[in-house]
């Protein structure tokens, strides 16, 4: 059973990953140059680097809806440069999840597959998906929704270790970024983390550098480009996250849901 995971993000990799696991076939799509801050657990650095592997699994780059095929055989998930996932048209998966999270719909429909499921803000169950997955911590994280929407978008980051909007990094200023430390590095309240062009990035909180945006990548005014974990604890730079985990297991139960219905 195959099936189409838009996006490769963190959040995507953790749902691609368990898919996997189970037994699904999976093959992931992207843009050209993703903007992933957990990069050490997103599978979406195969784009760049060839290949990228999260707690055992591999994923690498496909130069083509073919090439995808044939590294599924080879017990690895494909992840294709494609935006608008085109590819959808000649794989015709069974299932689709958009986990673009874009916090809006950019053009996952109903009539996509017999099972469409999307992750988080921006999708409707029963108008443009079949189920909507809360991404939004808390009590009804994981949540499968078959009518009505996950959580509205609040803009305001979750704490960890009693630690919220400080322990997200952020571009001052637009321009490329350029990183002097390494995710898993330890970190006080204001080190330099790097430059927006020649501006400093700082932190403010101290703890683990569990994140930080490649270097070169372009970034906009106030774009998240860093991310410290105040519990201290690097092994959970190179792990899935239980926000991760949780949203993947909703869409494990969605997938046995609306299939068995099918």
């Amino acid at each position: 059973m195959l099936v189409l995971v838009k996006g490769a993000g963190e959040l995507a990799s953790g749902v691609a990953w368990r898919l996997f696991r189970c037994g699904f076939g999976v093959v992931m799509t992207e843009v050209e140059r993703p903007l992933a801050v957990r990069r050490t657990v997103s599978f979406c650095e195969a784009i760049y680097d060839g290949q990228a592997t999260v707690e055992g699994v591999t994923a690498r780059r496909a130069a083509s809806v073919e090439d995808a095929g044939m590294m599924m055989v080879r017990g690895c998930i494909p992840v294709l440069v494609d935006p608008t996932a085109r590819c959808r048209a000649a794989l015709k998966p069974e299932a689709v999840v958009d986990a673009i999270m874009a916090k809006r719909n950019l053009g996952t429909s109903l009539r996509d597959a017999e099972a469409v499921i999307g992750l988080g803000p921006g999708f409707t169950a029963g108008r443009d998906c079949h189920a909507a997955v809360e991404t939004q911590r808390g009590h009804t994280l994981g949540r499968v929704f078959y009518q009505g929407s996950a959580l509205a978008d609040t803009g305001v980051p979750a704490e960890r270790g009693g630690v919220g909007v400080a322990r997200v990094v952020r571009a001052p200023v637009a321009g490329a970024f350029r990183g002097i430390r390494q995710i898993g590095s330890l970190v006080e309240v204001g080190d330099l983390l790097g430059y927006v062009d020649e501006v400093p990035v700082v932190t403010g909180a101290a703890g683990v550098l569990r994140g930080l945006i490649r270097d070169g990548a372009p970034v906009s005014a106030g774009l998240k480009v860093g991310d410290v974990d105040p519990i201290a604890d690097r092994q959970r730079c190179y792990t899935l996250s239980d926000k991760a985990l949780a949203v993947a297991g909703g869409v494990l139960e969605a997938l046995l849901v609306l299939l068995q219905e099918g």
